[in-house]
């Protein structure tokens, strides 16, 4: 498997001098996913949890919605100048009766690091009809719950610990224990990955969980989260526009700016107890 992390020397100046020493830097290497052999997506993430990531994906894009949909994942041969596989390459196989990925699809599949989905023709193509929809699933949590989930979440933060340079999402329960946190240099591949993992522990649809992620709210993260059926969605910075207008059209809770004990509710807030009673 590709490596999470990567040494490289650096020269760090500061007011008394400079000093060269060894960093620790996120790991960031493509990953195509292919469906029955052909090209599908190709993401720059950070190597694990691949499998995970692609049965996230095709979640979130409303190809699957069971782990039974998927009858196979196998890495693909790819070798890199040294003859070692590279496990860039996963090719999944649908089940018997489940419809591949429309034809032609695969050209608004390129993904990036600091992007979802990019390229979509228009915006009605990425508003996905959910299987799960999130509306009516009675999830709540308190005010001190939310407070105490970005810390919650950054004491999973691993690779972020060592290098700084991660993007972390967790499922969390309505107590706030954290279910899974998955990390990646791709604010919406730690989203699949932990999707991908809700997926094949046969917990979605999840109504009955929030997620939690380190960045900010776009509309693709929403997307994947209305695509699972979660009812709840927190972040730490800013949503957008769009957003917030897909949070309030799924039914969603969007929570923006956790910050501490301060927070804004821009959608659903009657999932947030007691919330009326903050001024």
């Amino acid at each position: 498997m590709g490596r999470v992390t990567v040494r490289r020397p650096v020269r760090t100046l500061t007011a008394t001098g400079g000093r060269r020493r060894p960093d620790s830097l996120a790991a960031e290497e493509p990953l195509e996913i292919r469906v029955g052999g052909k090209a599908l997506a190709v993401t720059m993430r950070t190597p694990g949890h691949d499998v995970e990531l692609a049965h996230g994906f095709l979640l979130s894009e409303g190809v699957i919605g069971a782990p039974e949909d998927v009858f196979a994942a196998r890495y693909c041969d790819g070798v890199d100048d040294q003859g070692r596989n590279t496990y860039n390459v996963l090719d999944l196989t649908l089940a018997e009766g489940v419809a591949p990925p429309e034809t032609g699809v695969e050209r608004n599949f390129y993904t990036t690091s600091s992007c979802g989905v990019c390229g979509k023709a228009a915006l009605d193509a990425v508003k996905l009809k959910t299987r799960f929809p999130p509306g009516a699933a009675g999830f709540s949590v308190t005010p001190e719950v939310l407070s105490a989930l970005p810390d919650a979440l950054r004491e999973r933060q691993r690779v972020f610990a060592s290098t700084g340079g991660l993007h972390a999402a967790g499922l969390f329960r309505t107590d706030g224990s954290l279910l899974a946190v998955r990390e990646d240099v791709g604010r919406h591949n730690a989203v699949d990955k932990v999707l991908g993992w809700a997926l094949l522990e046969h917990r979605v649809p999840l109504g009955e969980v929030g997620l939690l992620v380190s960045g900010r709210a776009s509309f693709e993260l929403v997307q994947k989260a209305a695509m699972a059926g979660i009812p709840l969605l927190a972040a730490v910075s800013a949503p957008s526009s769009l957003a917030v207008e897909l949070a309030e059209e799924n039914g969603m809770t969007l929570i923006g700016f956790l910050r501490g004990s301060s927070m804004n509710l821009y959608t659903g807030e009657q999932r947030v107890l007691e919330a009326a009673a903050v001024s």
